[in-house]
């Protein structure tokens, strides 16, 4: 199995106003993972199949994401007011993770 993924350049928006800059003279830039497990959801016509998408995450899950969110996120775009000054998109509304 292989995961592929992309990079754009996004220095007008996703860099914390402008504040974080890419050097672009480190290009190409390659990115690994380590110990990544992957759970295998198959598709079901099932309606319980995908009740995972409706749990909410418990205590010790959100003091994890907030933490990982704290140490690691440098930028999150439900964030960001001034690229979306009329309101943020619909998946920042209801925050469940949080």
């Amino acid at each position: 199995m292989r995961i592929y993924s992309s990079l754009w350049n996004a220095d007008d928006w996703a860099t914390r106003g402008g504040l974080v800059k890419t050097d672009w003279s480190k290009a190409p830039f390659t990115a690994y993972y380590r110990n990544f497990n992957v759970l295998d959801s198959r598709a079901s016509s099932s309606f319980s199949d995908a009740a995972w998408q409706t749990n909410e995450l418990d205590a010790p899950g959100r003091r994890r994401l907030r933490w990982v969110q704290k140490y690691f996120m440098i930028y999150n775009y439900c964030t960001d007011l001034k690229r979306f000054p009329n309101g943020v998109p619909p998946e920042c509304k209801p925050s469940r993770f949080l």
